[in-house]
């Protein structure tokens, strides 16, 4: 009986240890089959989205263009209306353009004169060899002809404005002073009106038409730029007396009234571009066209003192790009905070991936102490206790296989080993303008490397320009470091990051192998700019350097340690 009983034993012995081996194999093939699919639909999806992305663009251009349709159908019938009212005046509409053609041309002769000087000095700059004080010679020669330049563009300008107007008159007679007269009311009433009710809604305009001849990386630096330019324009006109009219025959008095009504004009202007923001040009824009029709009446009894046109263009031309420099920055700042967006929401799904790994190892664990437990159990079961425990064994088995597939799941979706983020930083108070480092982490919130970064060894924090997912991030920093190798700053240390580049070419170099992100191209450098701003003040301001220097002491005491040194 004890033979019989051995004989059995061993020939479940051999039977499970052949069928455990079996499932393992199966096992295994499943596993492969399971990473092949994966693969597989990840191409998928990768392909749906890509298609998916196209659509939504393809989408977005078609409503932009039944919108640019519409407007140009509106724009059609509105013109339409107005050349059939005005039609009877077609002599002076034409004499107005060529005026404007005049004037344009005028000022595009004056810039490339102006840039012709500005190459010549700089030229001279490069080349000279001569003292400092024939330079310093050099430059204000050439600074007076550039003003000199552009006094003349603007005296060209009003003379071709004031001979088309005379021609007007000569051709519209009556009919033509009449119309200008009646519009010049017309304007004057409605300021009036404005001033009384206020402007509510009717003048709004969308900021986003500032921007449609903006190039897609314009900051809102160069709009600055564009802006300071403007405004020393605008100061040169009024010391060349360019900037009003008046009838007064009597120099001292016609210099007088002048300054009148022009102290009145920049004084309302000024008041208005105190309030811009990125949202109400259209309303400044009435704002300063009221002004304009306003000053000029109150003006009436000083022999017709009046603001020219072309200066108040030139102030109009200031608020748009003050508005434009607006909503550029705002448009940084929301591209900033929706990097910081992606980040986290790309964390938090990594962050489930891994919990999803530790769950189904955990599960494999438990089941694995099963089956030992159950295969005990089998092997000391009689005949009827046997197949009872034998259906629960399979039962483990299948589980274990469910917990094994999914643990290969979580591991391929997660690829723990490679993933993580490609950065793109700068730090233009530390290492100055252009100067970027391109580096990876993998830490699971990926900030805190930037942070630490700027902590203490350096006199600023970094600045994100952006910040790239990626499945094999180590594999795209390599490469991005190889496209720009001869960009590196350190030419010695091959480790150092940082690099030397414009960050529209990084950019594109981006989109060009395929990998879509937010980006932000303009650096903050907040703390930066805002030391340069202090430092400047203090040079005048002996107050507010005592009131920093006792800010400093109280928020860096001495310690206690220091104290004690000291004695």
């Amino acid at each position: 009986m004890e033979i019989i009983l051995i004989v059995i034993l061993a020939v479940l012995a051999v039977y499970f240890y052949t069928r455990a081996k079996k499932l393992k194999n199966e096992i295994k093939n499943k596993d492969l089959k399971i990473n092949d699919l994966t693969r597989i639909i990840n191409q998928f999806q990768s392909e749906i989205l890509k298609y998916q992305t196209e659509n939504s663009s393809l989408k977005t251009n078609l409503q932009s263009a039944k919108k640019d349709l519409s407007y140009i159908q509106i724009t059609n019938r509105e013109l339409k209306d107005k050349i059939a009212e005005l039609s009877k005046y077609q002599n002076i509409i034409d004499v107005k353009i060529e005026c404007e053609y005049l004037l344009k041309k005028a000022q595009k002769d004056y810039e490339k004169l102006r840039e012709r000087g500005n190459l010549e000095l700089s030229e001279a700059e490069k080349n000279a060899k001569e003292s400092r004080r024939s330079i310093k010679e050099l430059t204000e020669k050439k600074q007076r002809e550039i003003e000199l330049l552009y006094e003349n563009a603007v005296r060209e300008s009003k003379r071709i404005i004031d001979h088309a107007e005379n021609k007007a008159e000569t051709i519209g007679g009556d009919a033509y002073r009449s119309l200008r007269e009646a519009d010049e009311i017309a304007s004057r009433i409605q300021a009036m009106k404005n001033v009384i009710k206020g402007y509510g809604n009717e003048y709004l305009v969308p900021s986003y038409t500032l921007l449609d001849e903006l190039a897609e990386d314009f900051g809102h630096k160069d709009a600055g730029e564009n802006l300071k330019k403007l405004r020393q324009n605008n100061k040169m006109m009024i010391v060349n007396r360019q900037a009003g009219i008046c009838e007064y025959m009597d120099n001292e008095r016609h210099k007088t009234a002048v300054d009148f009504v022009i102290d009145a004009y920049n004084g309302k202007v000024d008041s208005i571009l105190s309030t811009v923001r990125k949202d109400n040009y259209g309303i400044l824009k009435q704002k300063i066209e009221d002004a304009f029709q306003l000053v000029n009446f109150n003006g009436k009894a000083f022999r017709n003192a009046r603001i020219s046109e072309i200066y108040h263009q030139a102030r109009l031309e200031e608020l748009k790009w003050a508005v434009v420099a607006q909503e550029l920055r705002a448009a940084e700042l929301e591209e900033q905070r929706q990097i910081r967006e992606q980040i986290r929401e790309e964390e938090k799904a990594r962050k489930e991936f891994e919990k999803a790994i530790k769950d189904a190892e955990k599960e494999e664990q438990t089941l694995k102490r099963l089956i030992e437990k159950a295969e005990a159990q089998v092997s000391r079961a009689n005949e009827e206790q046997k197949a009872l425990f034998q259906q629960k064994l399979e039962e483990l088995q299948g589980k274990l296989e469910q917990a094994e597939e999914k643990n290969q799941r979580a591991i391929s979706m997660a690829q723990q080993t490679k993933t993580g983020n490609v950065y793109v930083i700068s730090n233009i108070g530390s290492f100055g303008e252009h100067v970027y480092k391109i580096g990876m982490t993998r830490r699971l919130e990926p900030l805190d490397r930037v942070r630490e970064l700027g902590d203490a060894s350096v006199p600023f924090e970094f600045d994100v320009h952006a910040m790239i997912y990626s499945d094999d991030a180590p594999a795209l920093e390599r490469q991005l470091h190889k496209k720009f190798l001869k960009n590196q700053l350190n030419k010695i240390n091959p480790r150092k990051e940082f690099f030397r580049l414009d960050l529209s070419d990084l950019k594109n170099h981006i989109e060009t192998i395929g990998i879509n992100c937010k980006w932000t191209l303009l650096a903050e450098a907040k703390q930066y700019r805002e030391t340069l701003k202090l430092e400047e003040e203090m040079k005048t301001d002996k107050t507010l350097e005592a009131e920093w220097e006792q800010y400093q002491k109280i928020a860096d005491p001495v310690s206690y340690e220091e104290v004690i040194e000291e004695i």
